[in-house]
Order: structure tokens, then C-alpha cells, then sequence
């Protein structure tokens, strides 16, 4: 078992349901999944930029990414249907834990001018999204082999009911919210 699957039940498991009052263990909220999301609009004029791209989100995460496809075709933006334009990854499971661990105590950290993320990323279910505008901020990528500098988001699925819940769990598994 992971060290931060081990936190979320020692510690998190007891203090969630005192705060919230629940009798049942199966009612606390937990993690479901992890999706990260690389949309690159460059792709339209330089296809190639998609495979490099998708080479160091599966680095990042540990799973190989997907390379998704335009579904509608934009004459605006000379997008053509089926046009790769992003790749993705879910993580679930014991890459979810590891990924969240990374990105928490190893990730954020090294953000230029890092105060806390901000607490409005919550969807109104407990699901929390946020961006990351360099994905050089992630260990494993070599910052000489990289070609242009990409974002990436973060969507982190719970099970929790309310934002006051999800916001909750996550603080308590060390997810740095500002004040």
C-alpha cells in the first residue's frame, strides 16, 4: 500500500468523519480519479508537436497517454475533424495515489512564486480542477529536451457530495489551498 493511501486511512478516514458526522466509513469521500489533459491548439499548423507531447504526459504519469481528436471541424482555426489536437490520461488506483503524492510534495513546490492554489477550482460536486502552466515543474521531464514549454490540467475526481467536502479531504491529504 502506497504512503499516501496508508494517510487517507489512518488519518484522514477518522478526521473526516468527525468533522462531518457520518456513521458509515462507505459515506466518507475519497479519491476516484485523476485526469490530465494536454490541449495543444499548435497542433494545427505542426502535427508532430502531439507525439512529443503525448510522450511526456506518459512519462509524467506513468501510463500511457491517449492522443485525442478533433470532433468537429473549425474552418476559423483550419481544424479538420479527426485532426489530433491533445492527448490525455486517467490514473486510477495506485497511479492516482503515487501521481497525487508527486504533485503535492514534489510538483507545487518548485512553482515560481508559489502561494496555494486557489480554492475556487471546486465544480460544485467535490471535483477539483486546476492548470499547470510549465510542464518542466514535474521531475521527470529533461529540461534540454523539451521543445516548447506546454500547460497541462488537472481534474481531480473524489467521491465527495459537496465542495466543502472535497476541499476538505484534499486539504487533509496535504493539498496546499490558500487561506
Amino acid at each position: 500500500m502506497g504512503a499516501l493511501k496508508e494517510k487517507y486511512m489512518n488519518e484522514c478516514v477518522p478526521a473526516l468523519k468527525e468533522e462531518f458526522g457520518y456513521k458509515n466509513v462507505m459515506q466518507l469521500p475519497q479519491l476516484k480519479k485523476i485526469v490530465l489533459n494536454m490541449g495543444l491548439g499548435e497542433a494545427v499548423q505542426n502535427p508532430k508537436i502531439v507525439e512529443g507531447a503525448a510522450e511526456e504526459l506518459t512519462r509524467i504519469a506513468g501510463q500511457k497517454a491517449v492522443i485525442t481528436k478533433a470532433k468537429k471541424s473549425i474552418a476559423t482555426f483550419k481544424l479538420r475533424e479527426g485532426m489530433p489536437i491533445g492527448c490525455r490520461v486517467t490514473l486510477r488506483g495506485d497511479k492516482m495515489y503515487d501521481f497525487f503524492s508527486k504533485l503535492v510534495n514534489i510538483a507545487l513546490p518548485r512553482v515560481r512564486d508559489f502561494r496555494g492554489l486557489s480554492p475556487k477550482g471546486f465544480d460544485g460536486r467535490g471535483n477539483f480542477s486546476m492548470g499547470i502552466q510549465e510542464q518542466i515543474i514535474f521531475p521527470e521531464i529533461d529540461y534540454d529536451k523539451i521543445d516548447k514549454i506546454k500547460g497541462l490540467n488537472i481534474t481531480i475526481v473524489t467521491t465527495a457530495q459537496t465542495d466543502e467536502e472535497g476541499r476538505s479531504l484534499l486539504r487533509k491529504l496535504g493539498m496546499p489551498f490558500k487561506k
